[in-house]
């Protein structure tokens, strides 16, 4: 098949540093050519990849300190998108609803993956009026909020299996990863730590949104404990070793998290996660097996002295049954397969028409 992947300008495929959707893009983009598919990726130019790489920027929008608006840049790709669209058998995009106004015409040959959360009382009429639009969730807690609309498929994410090493053993710290913001739930991680008598390492990057209430809420907590460590943000070969070195991830969310990547690169390493019950959670974890799925505060400090419990043998294997990439990139070519055959059997009416 020839396949479009649309891809964030944000970040590049994969990301430097932090970007979840940016990072899916590049497995499922290598994973398409390994099976032997022809893939073009339409992303910021100091992404790497086997694919055909369409650069629609430079380099990513974050780090070029002359943007101050991406949404321009965005319009500009996906006008680029469809001035090509014949091109492709599929395109599967990844950039939330930008493009939607743009592929009313071709849409039965797209495929939009909805990374973010769909509970915002504004969503609601747009999804309503472009109720055609073939989607894809990430999860099935995702699509809740939702009015009616053109599921295609539900894929949960997936990992190479040699992207994050396993470890058989942690060094007796707590690790948070991700993200500095209110529902993230740094602020709890390290409560949970300080009550549990465990370190807290935290890895995570602190948006420009997000600044006050770092400054606020998490710093001061940072600073007033020594068994807190703020790493700042950190790559891909700094988070085999903090991930893999953890004894367990701490993931007290308090939103509803639609997948949370971190969870299964987490058990990609062996480590067990302790999440809080909201969202994709009990989609993801395997309660008692590769993690503590608990409702509160308390259950999360009991959960955590109780961790080393699990076997992190048996994270890993649950992480390789159900979250490869291999896994992932199949399911998501039966989507592929299932609208070319849907555009075949439309060709045919029109002929016998």
């Amino acid at each position: 098949m020839k396949i479009a992947q649309i891809a964030p300008l944000t970040e590049s495929v994969p990301p430097r540093l932090y970007g979840g959707t940016e990072r899916i893009v590049s497995y499922l983009t290598e994973e398409l050519i390994k099976q032997g598919h022809h893939v073009t990726l339409f992303a910021s130019g100091d992404s790497r990849t086997a694919a055909e790489l369409v650069p629609c920027c430079d380099v990513a929008l974050r780090f070029n300190p002359n943007v101050q608006n991406h949404i321009p840049h965005h319009i500009l790709m996906l006008e680029r998108v469809r001035e090509r669209a014949n091109e492709f058998d599929v395109l599967h995009f990844h950039v939330d609803v930008l493009h939607f106004p743009i592929i009313r015409d071709f849409a039965r040959q797209t495929v939009t993956t909805l990374h973010g959360r769909l509970d915002l009382a504004d969503l609601a009429d747009l999804y309503t009026a472009f109720s055609q639009i073939p989607l894809v969730s990430i999860s099935l807690d995702q699509r809740r909020p939702m009015p009616s609309v053109n599921w295609v498929g539900m894929v949960h994410h997936g990992l190479p299996r040699d992207v994050l090493p396993f470890r058989a053993k942690g060094s007796g710290y707590l690790a948070f990863l991700g993200r500095i913001s209110p529902e993230k739930g740094p602020q709890t991680a390290i409560e949970i730590a300080v009550r549990a008598g465990m370190p807290l390492k935290i890895a995570a990057k602190v948006d420009k949104v997000d600044k006050s209430f770092w400054e606020e809420s998490v710093e001061p907590l940072v600073l007033g404990n020594s068994n807190v460590e703020f790493l700042g943000e950190i790559n891909e070969a700094q988070k085999a070793e903090f991930l893999g070195n953890a004894t367990a991830l701490l993931f007290p969310i308090d939103w509803p998290e639609p997948f949370g990547l971190v969870t299964i690169e987490a058990m990609a390493c062996g480590t067990p996660v302790i999440a809080f019950n909201r969202g994709a959670v009990p989609e993801v974890i395997d309660n008692g097996v590769s993690g503590s799925i608990v409702n509160g505060l308390d259950e999360a400090v009991d959960a955590t002295r109780r961790i080393g419990a699990l076997d992190r043998a048996r994270v890993r294997q649950t992480f390789e049954q159900r979250f490869s990439v291999e896994r992932m990139c199949g399911e998501y070519v039966e989507i592929y397969r299932s609208l070319m055959e849907g555009k075949r059997e439309r060709l045919a009416h029109q002929a016998e028409a």
